[in-house]
């Protein structure tokens, strides 16, 4: 008969940090943002561009919460017309690091499973292919 052993982890926290952050990149178009903004702030129209298939009114609500979670900072420029830029702030920057590890784990994957990218990661999201397979 095969012996219990107890979990040395112990019991999840009632409100797991983990889930939690997992929760939050999972937000609607949450880790593309956080992505483009990683590199350098950008203006509302550059943001809209990057994410071609979201509308400027999900855009305007997700960075509001962004910038109310205290991960995005909104700046007016003072310029005319007024143009607002956006950039992560010292807790958006701690992302940053996840979301290389969370792309560096994917490639691993998908070298795993035979997938390819045929994009580099810092122009868009990935285009998954099969490799070609040979005729016998």
């Amino acid at each position: 008969m095969i012996k219990h052993r107890p979990n040395k982890a112990g019991p999840v926290p009632n409100e797991c940090p983990l889930e939690k952050g997992l929760k939050f990149l999972a937000g609607a178009w949450t880790h593309q943002i956080l992505w483009y903004l990683s590199v350098e702030p950008r203006r509302f129209g550059d943001l809209k561009r990057d994410l071609a298939r979201v509308s400027a009114k999900v855009l305007t609500t997700r960075l509001r919460e962004l910038e109310e979670l205290g991960v995005v900072s909104r700046t007016v420029m003072p310029t005319s017309p007024p143009t607002v830029e956006y950039a992560l702030t010292p807790l958006g920057l701690k992302f940053k690091p996840v979301l290389d590890a969370i792309v560096d784990v994917s490639k691993q994957l998908n070298r795993k499973s035979g997938k390819t990218s045929t994009k580099d990661n810092r122009s868009g999201d990935p285009v998954q292919q099969q490799p070609v397979r040979q005729q016998v």
